[in-house]
């Protein structure tokens, strides 16, 4: 038996609810202060609109005109025209076909009929992305767009049931989302030198507002298996997300980077409504992370440079370095760049600590060339103070002292990133042992060169009737010691032992160029001086705190070889010399018999014979030190 009309209409309305009103159960909106002060709707409260009840004849029993239809859904007039639709539908059923239609008419009908569903989709999904323009919206329309949707989900899968309402339903969330996020505040970097923090705060505080009137105004309008407020939550990040995409293409300082990065990692927390899924893709934030890396890189080197040129003003103004309050001499260059590394790190702790560990290692990594930049800068400008007066020769003494001090301080004060970068931080600090050595060395030089010509002038005839050039090397030492107190451990001890290394070889050295030699009783008075003068160095290395003790007795055994009255009794002196010396050659020992005298004798024959005998049963031994192999 054939259905009647009005049983077929029953069968489209048994699960049909359509046009419910709510009064719900929203909680009384409340001040809103950050993102996270948005939680679920606690599980058993319920946002459930009262149903409308319609009558089984409120579906026309012959529907409007297509063109009616369509009037109904530009006036959002969706109950007049979903009840419309299903009246057509109703029509289209194989029960209820004119005799006599074709197959192409039903087909062209059908078409008819889904382009109207399509217009309604349409209709509807403007409605609910213009209802993101809080307050301004119809709550009832959204009830009838929510009912809609859920009937037509029920009849998926009977013919002709047009798909997607859900989908488009949350499209259109998502593009009221980006509609919302579009009116925030963009000032240009020309504008405002803060334009991206200024609006990446603004963003925040309209989603915090976004989403607390979503809460407050739509969610009675929806059923709860909508997720309305989840939903808005999950479009926001999407949208964005594709925001910060289109930002990171206009961003080139560091702060914004750092700004950016802060919004993503920390403002905007990802557990926000329990939702997991980040603000945007791994991938994407990877990418935000190497261009931070790498500005940070250029920032970095940049300001390495500016530290090289504040350093170059102190140089051509000839400005005496700071002392410290423990008198040690110092710069600030070792100072600005922990700091500024620190600051870096510091900046990135709470963002992420992978991150931090990576710029750290870039600095650590930039400060390699930044040494050999900086060792040429300061050897072209400061050269012009040796070939000035005394006190620019002290001047730059000074400055050498002044680095060594303050990259032997930055090479301590790293240390405490050898933890998570152990490997940059070992290559650091062989590049500062490098750099404080040459600079050392440099000193080194500078004092050779200054005490060489009047250590040429001693043991010989002019230097046992006078003291002039020993009291010149003497003020040198003194000069120097008096600024190596300036000079922080261990460069000193090294720079110190150095020193005495130097002076003890040069001195002990004039005793092998034959230059010469010693006639009774001149040889006495040799004696007497040398001894008097090496132990006047001896107590002033002593003060200077050499740790060179093993020097001390030579000068002792050399001026009593010089001055002993006899050759014969030389040898009782050999065996100390060469227990304690046994680098000693025979060359040397001859030159220093020589000295004392050069006549030719069978006495000095067989001090050489005896001192060859020493040599021979010491052997090959290693000695812990060395001395005559580094005499020519």
């Amino acid at each position: 038996m054939e259905k009647s009309p009005t049983s077929n209409v029953k069968s489209v309305f048994r699960r049909f609810s359509l046009f419910r009103k709510s009064d719900g159960h929203i909680k009384k909106k409340q001040s809103i202060r950050s993102l996270k002060t948005f939680k679920s709707e606690d599980k058993d409260e319920k946002v459930t609109p009262e149903t409308f009840e319609f009558k089984t004849t409120e579906i026309p029993l012959k529907p409007c005109s297509d063109s009616q239809i369509k009037d109904y859904i530009q006036t959002d007039m969706l109950k007049e025209a979903y009840l419309n639709l299903l009246s057509l539908e109703l029509k289209l059923k194989p029960s209820a076909l004119v005799e006599g239609e074709s197959h192409s008419d039903l087909v062209n009908k059908e078409k008819d009929l889904n382009l109207l569903y399509g217009a309604l989709m349409d209709k509807m999904s403007v409605i609910v992305r213009n209802s993101s323009a809080l307050p301004s919206c119809n709550k009832e329309l959204l009830v009838y767009v929510a009912t809609i949707i859920l009937e037509e989900e029920k009849r998926q899968g009977e013919r002709g049931a047009m798909q997607g309402w859900r989908d488009a339903w949350r499209d259109a969330v998502l593009n009221g989302v980006r509609d919302t996020l579009k009116k925030v505040p963009l000032d240009s970097r020309e504008q405002n030198a803060s334009w991206l923090p200024v609006h990446l705060g603004l963003l925040g505080n309209a989603v915090v507002e976004h989403l607390g009137k979503v809460k407050t105004e739509l969610l009675s309008s929806y059923p709860a298996d909508f997720n309305v407020f989840e939903t808005y939550v999950s479009c926001h990040r999407e949208a964005i997300g594709e925001h910060l995409k289109s930002l990171l293409e206009k961003v080139t300082e560091l702060k914004d980077y750092y700004a950016l990065l802060d919004f993503i990692i920390h403002s905007y927390p990802s557990d926000l409504q329990g939702h997991q899924r980040a603000l945007i893709m791994e991938e994407d934030l990877n990418k935000i992370k190497t261009s931070y890396c790498h500005c940070q890189k250029e920032d970095f080197k940049l300001k390495l440079e500016n530290f090289i040129i504040l350093e170059t003003e102190v140089w051509k103004k000839k400005k005496s370095p700071e002392i410290t309050e423990d008198g040690f001499r110092s710069s600030k260059i070792d100072k600005d760049i922990c700091q500024l590394i620190a600051s870096y790190a510091g900046n990135l702790e709470k963002i992420d600590e992978n991150l931090g560990k990576s710029v750290v290692s870039s600095c650590l990594e930039e400060l390699n060339p930044f040494y050999t930049r900086f060792e040429k800068e300061f050897s072209q400008h400061t050269v012009s103070l040796l070939t000035s007066d005394l006190l620019d020769c002290c001047l730059w003494v000074e400055y050498h002292i002044t680095y060594i001090n303050s990259f032997s301080s930055l090479k301590e004060n790293l240390q405490c990133y050898k933890e998570s970068c152990s490997a940059q931080v070992e290559k650091l600090e062989k590049e500062v042992d490098g750099l404080t050595q040459r600079l050392r060395q440099t000193l080194m030089d500078h004092f050779k060169s200054e005490v060489k010509p009047y250590m040429d002038g001693m043991m010989t005839k002019k230097w046992l009737k006078t003291d002039e050039d020993f009291k010149e090397v003497i003020s040198i030492v003194e000069n120097y010691s008096g600024l190596c107190k300036s000079m922080r451990a261990p460069s000193v001890q090294i720079f110190v032992n150095d020193v005495h290394y130097y002076v003890a070889k040069e001195y002990v050295s004039q005793l092998m160029k034959k230059k010469y030699s010693c006639k009774k009783p001149k040889n006495e008075d040799a004696a007497i001086k040398l001894k008097e003068q090496w132990n006047e160095l001896r107590k002033l290395f002593v003060e200077m705190g050499s740790s060179l003790k093993w020097l001390y007795p030579l000068g002792n055994y050399l001026s009593d070889i010089i001055g002993m009255e006899t050759e014969k009794n030389i040898k009782d002196l050999l065996h100390p010399l060469v227990s304690n010396y046994p680098d000693i050659s025979k060359k040397q020992l001859s030159a220093v018999l020589s000295f004392r005298d050069n006549g030719l004798s069978l006495e000095k024959h067989n001090v050489i014979n005896h001192f060859t005998v020493l040599k021979r049963e010491a052997g090959n031994t290693n000695h812990e030190h060395s001395f005559f192999t580094d005499i020519e």
